[in-house]
């Protein structure tokens, strides 16, 4: 199987390269970032691309919809520290075959990959029960009427934060989460919301309700 890396930590990129190796398949590139890992994957076109979320420039997410649009027939896994559920909600719905985490054993990335190579899935039993109940809520639930219907509780909790005027570290905090993650809500709120920037989406949230204004300022 031909493998092409995409994380923006170089260290990690030679580590996971090295084991590969040693088990015998080919790593054909690496990619500190989305936007590499697209222009790779249409040179090199490999079998499967590991693909880290949190990257400069251009996501993992965001890579893997473009990647799939162009090259529909590329397994993507995503490979990351992230165990938020709604990052495994959108990296499947942007068209990943699976989601491992970072603090995988060698172990179990070894029979993962060979899975992959198989056809199958790379997710937990966890991981596909959580997904069959998203998808079956949104199928249950139907299309969203309006903009803010289509915020997920936790985009909502951030963007109540951003209404109150809280920094992405300050909502990181609040909410026990990193910054990436914080980032990551805010570029989804952005799009669900048809806005620009944060101060847009805040002003949006407060005139439809969605949050409520700073307590030291006016109605």
């Amino acid at each position: 199987m031909r493998v092409l890396l995409a994380d923006d930590h170089a260290l990690f990129r030679a580590g996971i390269a090295s084991l590969l190796q040693a088990w015998g398949l080919e790593v054909v590139g690496e990619a500190a970032n989305g936007f590499e890992a697209l222009v790779l994957t249409r040179r090199l076109r490999p079998d499967l691309v590991l693909m880290d979320i949190a990257m400069p420039d251009c996501n993992g997410l965001e890579a893997t919809r473009l990647i799939k649009a162009e090259l529909p027939g590329t397994r993507i896994v995503m490979v990351t520290v992230s165990d938020d559920d709604e990052h495994v909600f959108e990296a499947v719905k942007s068209g990943a075959e699976g989601y491992l985490l970072k603090d995988m054993s060698a172990e179990e990335l070894g029979r993962t990959l060979g899975a992959v190579a198989s056809g199958e899935p790379a997710l937990s039993r966890e991981l596909a029960a959580k997904i069959l109940d998203e998808f079956t809520r949104l199928a249950r639930e139907g299309p969203a009427k309006e903009p803010e219907d289509a915020l997920t509780p936790r985009e909502r909790d951030v963007l109540q934060l951003v209404a109150e005027g809280a920094t992405n570290r300050e909502i990181a905090a609040a909410l026990f989460v990193s910054e990436n993650t914080v980032n990551f809500h805010m570029k989804n709120i952005l799009r669900k919301l048809h806005v620009k920037n944060r101060a847009q989406a805040a002003a949006y949230a407060v005139r439809r309700g969605v949050a409520e204004p700073p307590a030291d300022l006016p109605d």
